[in-house]
């Protein structure tokens, strides 16, 4: 199989749709303005991060460039004088970075080129119009039955790919729209395999799927031309909104959105489902499934773009699955991304934030249960349902469709080329989801790390070990003493007086062995007695031991009254 050992070499392996993360890490005046420090990067390896350098004019300038988008953006106000003082250059920092943080949490905002190109002017450089239109051009002296109505500029999310509105000679009435893109960092396909899976894609018809009038690819990009419908998309219907119109303006802060009826959403939910399935089962790699890529025609829905997969391109949803270890199968994909077009429909706009908290009672509560088995934070921590099962659901299980029966031939190659490409797909996936989850482990660490409780418990915990170092210390240097003492007194010396009636002491004195009950006066002391010439632990001989034991016979000595069996004696 040719998979993997002739990769294109016009991939472009950067993934647009990895976050960029931005920290204005300090400022500095130069002779009439003030400069912003700002390091950004992509992604969570702190590795892959640069600097650039920004003045307050440019911030404005792309402030107004993303007006269009109909939010109110928080941008610091202008200030013509006193703009140079330092407490006011703090606090337009802090302002700026809070505009920063706003626009890479938006969604549509963190993907457009002009936000890309403010923060990482290196990869985003080019001019992606002026790139499509040349490689439009050699398309068009090979085909020449075709040509450019007006381009399409504002069209879809992705600046590597762009639209053209275009008619045929033949047909001049009859408006189609030709789409280009670049192949993506996901194109694990060889060149002749993307030829052949390319080629088929006009051949293949399904009731659920938008027909391909022309498809190609080169080594560095892929061509597919398509009817031009001025219904729009599923997002254009709920936004209510028209095709033409830049994605930006219409999706990013719509203002007659609204949701679909239910009968709706069974029909076209159920329908979205039934093509995800055939494609599933044919081993054909989506994971492209969002609104804005659901035609509307007539009564049914019609999925867009099955090209992406072979292409190589990231998803749309990708930032938000790549959170999630249990999504890691191209069917786990469709699923989730099936959640939030049916969260649209549903509600008419998409949701705030994944995972979703609580959701707002729609018209069926077999519409909540199955978001909540797809989009809540439990669902997270399990897994995705399957395709089959979402199908079987109260929701969609009696919805009646059509019977259109689908034609898809595939080549057994080309299946096993896909296959292995779906493979591969899932590979760099699972890859990118654990490097965020030992980068989100690490942050948890070092939060709770510097946390002012957790810094009260180390200095809590610190004080206890130095007070009990200091404390066997103090037990180890008693402990020596006593054993110095010990081998001092003992030298040289015969056994210690001891009462027969006791056992032997131990060899050095515990304080916390209790004292044993006192010896009656009567007790008899049997001593053994040493040789003549060992001298005692004083300094005396045999002889001066037995005169003291006369006295002691005669009662010129008394005996103790008490004495601790267990402690040793005292000498």
């Amino acid at each position: 199989m040719a998979l993997m050992e002739k990769r294109s070499p016009g991939k472009v392996l950067l993934d647009d749709t990895v976050p960029l993360r931005c920290v204005i890490e300090a400022s500095q005046n130069l002779q009439s303005h003030t400069e912003y420090i700002i390091r950004v990067q992509r992604g969570v390896s702190a590795e892959n991060s640069w600097q650039i350098i920004r003045r307050y004019s440019d911030f404005d300038i792309l402030n107004s460039n993303l007006q269009i988008s109909g939010l109110i953006l928080p941008l610091p106000p202008k200030k013509l004088i006193g703009n140079m003082d330092r407490e006011f250059i703090a606090e337009r920092q802090k302002g700026l970075q809070n505009y920063l943080n706003f626009i890479i949490t938006q969604h549509v905002l963190s993907s457009c080129e002009l936000v890309k190109k403010f923060l990482d002017p290196t990869n985003y450089s080019s001019n992606y119009t002026e790139i499509a239109l040349q490689q439009v051009s050699m398309f068009f002296r090979s085909e020449p039955n075709w040509e450019v109505v007006e381009p399409l500029k504002e069209m879809g999310w992705r600046f590597r790919k762009r639209y053209l509105l275009i008619k045929s000679k033949d047909q001049p009435k009859e408006r189609q729209v030709l789409s280009w893109a670049d192949l993506g960092p996901d194109m694990f396909l060889c060149d002749k395999d993307l030829q052949s899976a390319m080629k088929l894609l006009p051949s293949w018809s399904h009731p659920y799927i938008y027909p391909v009038t022309f498809a190609t690819a080169s080594e560095s990009s892929g061509l597919v031309i398509r009817m031009y419908n001025d219904k729009g998309t599923l997002r254009d219907y709920i936004c209510k909104a028209k095709p033409k119109d830049c994605f930006m303006k219409k999706y990013c802060s719509p203002k007659k959105s609204q949701g679909l009826d239910l009968q709706q959403i069974k029909l076209f939910g159920r329908q979205i489902l039934e093509v995800l399935k055939f494609l599933q089962e044919k081993r054909i790699p989506y994971g492209h499934l969002h609104s804005s890529n659901v035609m509307i025609d007539g009564d049914a829905c019609k999925l867009l773009d099955i090209e992406n997969s072979f292409l190589g391109l990231p998803s749309y949803y990708r930032p938000y699955y790549t959170q999630s270890r249990k999504i890691n199968t191209t069917e786990a994909i469709d699923v989730y991304c099936f959640g939030h077009v049916l969260y649209e429909m549903t509600y008419g706009k998409p949701p705030d934030s994944v995972p979703v908290d609580s959701f707002p009672s729609a018209s069926s509560s077999h519409i909540v249960s199955v978001l909540q088995s797809i989009l809540s934070a439990e669902a997270w921590k399990a897994s995705m349902p399957t395709i089959a099962q979402l199908l079987e659901t109260p929701l969609f299980v009696d919805v009646m469709l059509n019977a259109e029966k689908p034609q898809f031939k595939i080549p057994s190659k080309l299946k096993e080329a896909l296959k292995a490409a779906k493979e591969c797909m899932e590979k760099r996936l699972t890859e990118e989801q654990k490097a965020i989850h030992r980068h989100k482990r690490l942050a948890r660490a070092q939060s709770h790390h510097g946390s002012e409780e957790e810094k009260k418990k180390r200095k809590i915990l610190a004080r206890k070990k130095s007070k009990q170092s200091l404390t066997e210390n103090e037990v180890d240097d008693s402990a020596k003493i006593n054993r110095s003492n010990n081998a001092n007194s003992g030298s040289g010396a015969s056994s210690p007086l001891t009462s027969p009636s006791s056992p032997t002491p131990p060899s050095t004195a515990v304080s916390s062995i209790p004292a044993a009950p006192a010896l009656p006066p009567s007790h008899k002391l049997e001593v053994p007695l040493p040789s003549e010439s060992t001298p005692l632990a004083n300094g005396t001989g045999r002889g001066a031991l037995l005169g003291s034991i006369q006295s002691f016979k005669k009662g010129h000595l008394k005996p103790a009254t008490t004495r601790d069996h267990n402690m040793p004696t005292i000498k």
